[in-house]
């Protein structure tokens, strides 16, 4: 059980539930998610996990995004037990190999990634990156999933603008729901063409390891000066401006994980913190977006 009451889960719960990004089809979904890369890997942590993932659900995330990749299936098996009587609250994603992703061995991923999952279906099914199997292909065998109920709706991750535009005119390309890439103030090369591109294309981006994922990045944006200042204005931890700053606009789902319940509940109230434009410009000052094209970054 959480030790937060039960007046303050509903109150995060209200803030987020203001905050949503909208799908091309119309789905509404919430700014923030949950990730579950090296959940379900520690036999030790995995109660610990299970509750964090619960406590994210009753807050609001109901987005969880795990891969067949993440512990050889291992995380899709324990997001598979939180949601265990919750399927209908979460919206849920997972991601294929991209050797999986050819018309020949998609459906049986799918249907793999669906049983450790205990669910019948997948709220979004995602090519996790550009390997060799054509993208027609692969869109074929998503479009096969989708009209027998597997999956609802099918994207990419770790695509570029230049993939971005090819499959977007490729045979049903523009179904694609969203494209998940690495996003957050310490790296943000996709200011520059892919986000303005897929805003303009209606398609949302999903952001993973909104935080950075550790070692000095990470350490930058908890001990920045502007950004600890900025903390203390609002009353919150750093990393909670710098998930702020991911979803400051209705373009962008983030997916930070958390194992811990103060780390949960921290990156659940960010969706209540309302940055102003003269943070952002402060923001921006010193962590400046590129002015060239700059390479997709990918961990």
């Amino acid at each position: 059980m959480s030790s937060l009451n039960p007046t303050k889960i509903t109150e995060i719960k209200n803030n987020l539930e203001k905050r949503v990004v909208t799908l091309s089809d119309g789905t509404k979904i919430p700014c923030l998610g949950q990730g579950t890369w090296y959940m379900g890997e520690t036999p030790k942590a995995k109660d610990e996990e299970i509750k964090a993932l619960q406590l994210g659900i009753d807050l609001g995330m109901t987005l969880i995004d795990t891969a067949e990749m993440y512990g050889n299936g291992d995380s899709e098996r324990l997001v598979g037990e939180a949601i265990k009587g919750r399927r209908d609250e979460v919206f849920l994603v997972s991601k294929v190999y991209p050797h999986h992703a050819g018309l020949d061995k998609l459906s049986m991923a799918c249907e793999n990634s669906l049983k450790r999952l205990g669910t019948d279906h997948l709220d979004l099914y995602l090519l996790h990156w550009r390997g060799r199997v054509p993208l027609e292909e692969t869109i074929e065998g998503m479009e096969k999933l989708k009209k027998e109920g597997k999956i609802l709706r099918w994207g990419v991750s770790n695509f570029d603008t230049a993939d971005m535009k090819e499959l977007w005119s490729a045979p049903n390309g523009q179904n694609c729901a969203t494209n998940q890439v690495l996003y957050h103030l310490g790296s943000r090369g996709i200011d520059y063409d892919l986000l303005p591109w897929q805003r303009e294309h209606n398609m949302p981006i999903m952001a993973y390891s909104p935080l950075a994922q550790g070692g000095s990045l990470r350490k930058q944006l908890i001990n920045d000066p502007v950004i600890i200042e900025m903390a203390e204005k609002y009353d919150v931890k750093s990393l909670q401006i710098a998930l702020a700053w991911t979803i400051r606009t209705k373009h962008v789902i983030a997916i930070p994980k958390a194992v811990q319940e103060q780390h949960v509940v921290q990156n659940a109230e960010a969706a209540s913190i309302e940055l102003t434009e003269e943070d952002l410009s402060i923001l921006d000052q010193v962590f400046p977006a590129p002015k060239k094209k700059v390479p997709l970054d990918i961990i």
